[in-house]
């Protein structure tokens, strides 16, 4: 029988609502307190963070191409093929976030460019076609695979049975890993999922109103906003209850296929020379500059691009990772330490960039030949119609927003469902290989997850959604040096 593990259940509900109760209650002065305390983190551990990504990088791109590399991590066949494996580890990983981002970053590196470029001039368009690439890139994907091979290491190779963020760090604390330690990692971890996944759909969800109001009509309201997001949230209850094979996957399978076909019609019927031109300028500047990318901090200057661009998506991969990789393990057995590093960094990384090169590049040229400015918008605080109005530019108009809306819904839905999912593993005693948590645990979190997005969505503003990820992932840095650490051990033991 599948038991839930109560302490790390009833923990994470407790710090979840802590932290949601004094938004709501208190939501006038939230928004200063939040932003206050964003740049003081920021200015404090920005740096850090940055430390981590370089070594994290460096660290999984050896592990893949040492001798650990051929380490298969449980035996037998591959238990989904590689389309839907990368499909689901794909759609698991970027949320509705590529969606958003992938649409409109540019703008905001546009208007206020790295390096102390001019804004708004030549360099500054061809740097803020790379930087989202960049960001979305390797760098990022990396902080999925140090989890998904220590947890995976412990899972498959190991034989232990439990599939915590504890369990991979087993090597170091050894059985305190069962004890006080390991509760409060899996505590700090699921405090974590919950605070990125709500920026995740914090944004999704205007991205995704706004989309329903340019089609039927609707007032663009809170209100339209929790419909939405409860509208996610049943899709996921029917997928929790087909479960993972027919679920998540199915999910993730039309996701891939649908964005695809998406992103080819954007290709053709967009200006699609200019598009590829960009597109290899950008990855030949990030190639050439990915080294100082990495390692600029803007020690000289006060444009504060670092701390709220970089630093801020290297503290989401940092809060995101661990549930990231412990769905990448629970989807990869079979697979070598190798194929699941390079799989997660390939199909990724390449994925996020399809995204940013066509989506982004047709928005950038609808603003320099002045058919739409996003920019514009953005200075209104109407991201989200920006979005609409770039999409609706297509052929099709309003089909095509429509089409593109359900596209973000079901990203959405598989968040949702891959995030739940997570969480109820986290949650669950002991669970073996061949079986799935709880139904009602996954549901219970599905619905859990509406309550943070909407309380950030209430107070309003970006920079808070930024300061929850920056707050949640930060305990989780010394939670991947002891991953680390602790793979290392089991690593160098290994016979």
């Amino acid at each position: 029988m599948i038991k839930t593990d109560k302490i790390i259940f009833y923990a994470s509900l407790v710090a979840l609502v802590s932290c949601i109760a004094p938004i709501i209650i208190w939501s006038q002065d939230s928004y200063q307190i939040l932003l206050s305390l964003k740049v003081y983190i920021e200015n404090v551990f920005g740096s850090t963070y940055q430390i981590l990504t370089i070594v994290v990088l460096l660290f999984v791109l050896w592990l893949a191409f040492s001798k650990y590399g051929k380490i298969q991590l449980g035996e037998g066949q591959y238990q989904f093929d590689t389309f839907s494996w990368a499909s689901m580890l794909f759609c698991a990983g970027v949320a509705t976030g590529i969606l958003y981002w992938g649409t409109i970053e540019w703008a905001y590196y546009y208007e206020s460019p790295p390096f102390g470029i001019e804004p708004r001039s030549t360099l500054a368009i061809e740097y803020a076609a790379t930087y989202g690439m960049f960001h979305w890139g390797i760098a990022g994907w990396a902080f999925y695979c140090l989890p998904a091979i220590a947890l995976s290491y412990m899972y498959y190779v190991k034989h232990v049975p439990f599939l915590k963020i504890s369990n991979s760090c087993r090597g170091l604390i050894g059985h305190h890993a069962d004890g006080l330690p390991g509760q409060i990692i899996d505590v700090l971890f699921m405090v974590g999922l919950l605070g990125s996944t709500g920026t995740s759909m914090g944004l999704g969800i205007p991205m995704i109103a706004a989309g329903v109001e340019s089609v039927f009509g609707f007032t663009d309201s809170f209100f339209l906003k929790v419909i939405v997001i409860l509208f996610c949230a049943t899709i996921v209850s029917i997928s929790v209850y087909l479960g993972l094979a027919r679920g998540i996957k199915r999910l993730s399978n039309f996701n891939t296929i649908a964005a695809f076909i998406f992103l080819t019609f954007v290709f053709i019927a967009g200006p699609t020379v200019y598009i590829l031109k960009m597109s290899l300028n950008s990855f030949g500047l990030m190639i050439q500059d990915f080294v100082r990318m990495i390692t600029w901090t803007d020690p000289l200057t006060d444009s504060r691009f670092v701390e709220n661009w970089s630093i801020f998506y290297w503290s989401w991969w940092v809060a995101v990772g661990p549930f990231n990789g412990m769905f990448i393990t629970k989807i990869s057995k079979g697979r070598t330490i190798r194929q699941v590093i390079l799989g997660t960094l390939f199909f990724g990384s390449m994925g996020c960039a399809i995204f940013y090169n066509i989506l982004g590049n047709y928005a950038l040229s609808l603003e320099l030949s002045g058919e739409f400015i996003t920019t514009q918008l953005i200075h209104l605080g109407k991201a989200a119609s920006a979005i609409s109005g770039v999409v609706g530019s297509l052929p099709g108009g309003h089909l095509t927003i429509f089409l593109f809306t359900l596209m973000s819904v079901v990203f959405m839905a598989t968040t949702f469902d891959s995030t739940s999912y997570a969480l109820a593993l986290c949650a669950t005693e002991k669970l073996e290989p061949d079986q799935e948590p709880a139904r009602w645990q996954r549901l219970f979190w599905a619905f859990t997850l509406v309550i943070l997005p909407l309380s950030l969505i209430y107070i309003g503003g970006l920079e808070s959604l930024k300061l929850v990820v920056l707050i949640s992932a930060l305990p989780l840095v010394f939670v991947y040096i002891m991953m680390g650490v602790s793979l290392l051990i089991n690593l160098r033991n290994h016979k």
